[in-house]
């Protein structure tokens, strides 16, 4: 049974900051997201800068000055994410959903709005051991919110007109002195974790993963025994959502790897480049990022 309805409508959103992502990556999403939606209102694209060629589906908005900030842009911060949060930046009148642009969309996505609780739930990818539960509720109080359950914010789902704390907080805990130094602060992704720790929910494996969670393994024997399991292969199948993080590769060139290649991240986790262990994702993401022709600007 449903938890909630589904909206009759709702925003995607999207935030580019930097060189690394351009007009080209942000018009693939959205092409892609529109293909397998029938109910997204609107593309907000939140940005450091104007972009040439962008998709006229796309609604820019600028990235607020008080997140345009060197400490949240750069060496892997992505704190000028929490500027979705802003009062005004968003509809009020219509949830949802964020996704990072390092992220694949292969197939429906509205489906997401049904793993909420009810509106003011936030679905996240679930990042840490400890799951978003009962007992990481009670664990956030008994601590003080020293302890609780983290997620990753590359595909965020919430409503806008209920969680405009979470930007108002940050910056608050930001004017005060206190980032980086209040442990919340180091991500952005921990910090909406805290704040929102009460409604949290984990996106499902059978609907979104991270890709080197999911696919990579400390040793290549390992990710060929986790290929070999019936249900996992039958799950991987289903996906909707595979988002790239971490992975050092750019997508572009993540595709074009000869089979069979075998490569570790920085966490000594390793890519098998091959059908067997990939499954169908090996084609499906060479079909979505081999011709990519991304502009930068």
């Amino acid at each position: 049974m449903k938890r909630t309805e589904p909206p009759k409508k709702w925003q995607c959103v999207l935030t580019c900051w930097g060189t690394k992502y351009g007009s080209g990556d942000i018009n693939k999403l959205i092409t892609k997201i529109a293909e397998n939606n029938h109910h997204v209102a609107r593309f907000v694209v939140i940005s450091d800068r104007v972009h040439k060629n962008l998709d006229p589906r796309a609604e820019p908005v600028g990235l607020p000055d008080v997140f345009n900030k060197p400490e949240f842009t750069t060496g892997g911060q992505c704190h000028a994410k929490l500027s979705m949060f802003q009062k005004g930046l968003l509809k009020k009148d219509m949830p949802a959903i964020y996704i990072d642009l390092d992220t694949a969309i292969l197939g429906p996505i509205e489906q997401a709005f049904d793993f909420r609780k009810d509106e003011k739930s936030i679905v996240m990818f679930q990042s840490a051991v400890l799951p978003f539960s009962a007992f990481a509720r009670l664990l956030f109080r008994l601590t003080k919110g020293k302890r609780y359950a983290r997620g990753n914010s590359s595909f965020v789902v919430f409503h806008p007109k209920y969680w405009t704390e979470i930007a108002d907080k940050f910056l608050a805990i930001y004017e005060a002195g206190e980032f980086r130094k209040f442990r919340p602060t180091i991500s952005d992704e921990r910090y909406i974790s805290w704040v929102a720790q009460d409604d949290m929910i984990a996106l499902p494996n059978s609907f979104a993963v991270k890709f080197p969670t999911e696919y990579m393994q400390h040793h290549a024997i390992l990710s060929y025994a986790k290929a070999c399991i019936p249900w996992v292969r039958r799950r991987r199948e289903k996906l909707s959502v595979v988002t790239l993080c971490s992975l050092e590769l750019k997508p572009e060139k993540l595709v074009g790897l000869l089979p069979n290649t075998h490569m570790s991240d920085s966490k000594g986790r390793v890519l098998v480049w091959n059908d067997f262990v990939l499954g169908g994702l090996r084609k499906k993401l060479i079909q979505y990022y081999a011709h990519d022709t991304s502009e930068k600007a």
